[in-house]
């Protein structure tokens, strides 16, 4: 790898906003909400005699003093590894990293690799990207003890991409991977070599976090009394470290790179481009290379996504520079929130001012959307040679909508938010609670549909969505109530709480059934004789609930922001995007920068936006989970299990 060079580096409040924060602190609301039913666990898994590895390693899960800001060392979660069998460059350091080490694998390949829980807590390692049995995927039932292992075989089924390594235990994923334990995993195959792609030291990681140190250099993360705040909006660091490193440096030669960019924030959306406008040139995305490279002007790069990047710097002179940012974009929050950040943010300087609605601000130095470095590559020596771009890179297998077992009757994930509570069709995570529309035949191919359950209209995916109707239920979407949400007497509304239906909303309508509820967190509309806080600021009817803005404007549009929806397993194909009228001028900010084309496992879904995939459940039965990749979303609850039987 080249020499990597680091160096150190309004006020918006509302009386009904206030009142809502307010209430969202309220000891009732914490205890009605419950929180989530304890993960039972399995004994870990140990190595079959059976089975004959190609590759073998230990991976250790550790806390670490290491060196990061200038000063004293700060305290991580770290992952370490140790090699058995198989080829040396099977596991490579990043230096001067906290980072787990690069994993270096082969299609068809097998893989034993013997996790050890040397944390003072519970932990298991997901495999985000690779097609693995269920058993080996990192599920939350396989957690392990501190002093445990578990052992994982499987075989690297997956063509060539970059793929994350990182841990999966139930309501403390975010906790874990802020704290340091993630890692890249690499899968090589044939067709890639194939192409000659810059390789050794002309392909490097870029893995992007953000966070935020005190003033003893030690990570900061989700507590006190804007907590839950930042759970709600996702946590956001101050500071953008790559690699594990502070203001990121990479002396080039003037010829190609790849760079094999890996978005390991546990909520930080990014949307990347060169600082002279220079067009990204596309090689991959998460399932690995495209078709053809794609010229963009930007990327957005959500957490958990990957990207696949072709750089030139031919022609470019010695001592000349090239900044990668984070460019300006709007949208991905709620408004009041968006609004509030960049007040109190201030830009690329802004101060740390806290305030009553600190929390839910964040006090961020790099307010969401705003313009901000994230690294820069500099031409330190000249060279004549450089491979050439090539015309065409591979072959992807696509299905068709008619190829899917279900064209017409897509498999809904609804999304819905709300204070303490992050919702998939209406439910939070219950461990053994797989509804009806969750359980896939094996061996088929699937036609989803993810959208905001909220949304304008209250329908499936809301008028961005109103051609499928035919699936509108709530007999198939475990009591999301689709088609009834949005105003009306009677209550089917999801509004902020999504489909907990608290107020009316059919046999399968959530946590209660009949009027009023938990007043708020009903459907938002209606107010009525229970009129929820607020005593129903808008509409009247008998639904009880807070009634605030009748059916989506109330909660459901204060709290709609962007989500990126991971579906663990094999990759998919997005079919269409579509966006609810209202949200033109956010979305126009960001929709240059989705990448349709090739194979995904992560998306990042706007509000207002209905996107349709395409999704194989091959070879493997058991669980498989679907989540929020905004990790703090995930441990609050936005996470479903698929049973492929």
């Amino acid at each position: 790898m080249p020499k990597n060079t680091h160096y150190s580096r309004r006020r918006f409040l509302t009386h009904s906003s206030l009142g809502l924060l307010a209430f969202a602190g309220m000891p009732t609301m914490l205890r009605a909400m419950g929180g989530m039913q304890p993960m039972p666990t399995l004994a870990p898994n140990k190595a079959s005699p059976n089975f004959k590895p190609d590759v073998e390693f230990e991976l250790s899960c550790r806390s670490a003093s290491v060196p990061i800001l200038p000063g004293k060392s700060t305290l991580v979660q770290q992952y370490t590894a140790n090699l058995i069998k198989g080829p040396r460059e099977s596991l490579v350091e990043i230096p001067n990293s906290y980072l787990g080490p690069l994993i270096h694998l082969q299609k068809g390949q097998k893989v034993r690799i013997h996790l050890h829980n040397k944390l003072a807590e519970p932990t298991i390692t997901h495999w985000h990207g690779l097609h693995v049995p269920a058993e080996m995927d990192g599920h939350p039932r396989y957690t392990i003890a501190p002093g445990q292992t578990f052992v994982y075989e499987f075989e690297v089924l997956n063509r060539a991409s970059m793929n994350i390594y990182h841990p999966h235990p139930h309501e403390i994923t975010a906790k874990q991977v802020y704290h340091g334990l993630a890692g890249a995993l690499f899968v090589h195959d044939g067709e890639e070599a194939a192409l000659g792609l810059p390789s050794g030291e002309y392909e490097i990681p870029i893995v992007i976090q953000d966070r935020r140190f005190d003033d003893q250099n030690q990570l900061v993360y989700v507590a006190g009394m804007h907590g839950m705040h930042d759970r709600m909006m996702g946590y956001y660091g101050d500071r953008i470290l790559v690699n594990g490193r502070p203001d990121y440096t990479i002396d080039v030669d003037s010829r190609a790179y790849r760079l094999r960019f890996l978005n390991g924030s546990t909520a930080r959306i990014y949307k990347l481009g060169w600082d002279d406008g220079t067009p990204i040139t596309v090689l991959g995305v998460d399932g690995g290379l495209l078709e053809a490279p794609e010229h963009k002007p930007y990327v957005m790069l959500a957490p958990g996504e990957r990207l696949d990047v072709w750089v030139d710097f031919s022609g470019r002179a010695v001592g000349s520079q090239l900044v990668m940012r984070s460019l300006p974009y709007s949208g991905v929050l709620p408004k009041m929130a968006e609004r509030m950040q960049r007040g109190m943010g201030g830009g690329n300087g802004g101060g740390h001012q806290m305030g009553m609605m600190g929390g839910m601000m964040h006090g961020s130095a790099l307010p969401v959307g705003s313009d901000y470095p994230i690294f820069t590559a500099r031409v330190k020596r000249k060279v004549s040679d450089s491979p050439a771009l090539p015309k065409q890179l591979s072959k992807i297998n696509r299905y068709k909508v008619e190829d899917t077992a279900n064209a017409i009757k897509p498999v809904p994930i609804g999304i819905s938010e709300g204070h303490m509570a992050m919702l998939l069709n209406g439910r939070p995570y219950a461990f053994d609670d797989v509804q009806p529309n969750e359980r896939i035949r094996l061996n088929t191919v699937q036609l989803m549909e993810i959208f905001h359950a909220h949304g304008e209209g209250g329908g499936h995916g809301g008028k961005a969505s109103g051609e499928n109707k035919e699936h509108q239920s709530s007999e198939q979407n475990g009591g999301m109530q689709h088609g009834g949400m949005g105003g009306g007497r009677g209550g089917h509304g999801m509004g902020m709480m999504g489909g907990m239906g608290m107020h009316g909303g059919g046999e399968e309508g959530g946590m209660s059934h009949g009027r009023g509820g938990m007043g708020m967190m009903g459907g938002m509309h209606d107010s009525g004789e229970e009129g929820g806080m607020m005593g129903g600021m808008h509409g009247g009817g008998e639904g009880g609930g807070m009634g605030m803005g009748g059916g989506m404007g109330g909660m459901g549009m204060m709290m709609s922001m962007a989500h990126p929806i991971h579906l663990h397993g094999q990759s998919f194909q997005i079919v269409s995007r579509s966006m609810a009228a209202g949200n033109e001028e956010d979305y126009e900010s960001v929709r240059h920068g989705f990448i349709e084309s090739g194979l995904k496992d992560t998306v990042l879904v706007m509000p207002g936006e209905t996107v349709r995939i395409i999704k194989p459940f091959q070879d493997f039965k058991g669980l498989f989970m679907y989540h929020c990749h905004n990790l703090e979303h995930e441990d609050m609850g936005m996470m479903r299990d698929f049973l492929v039987e």
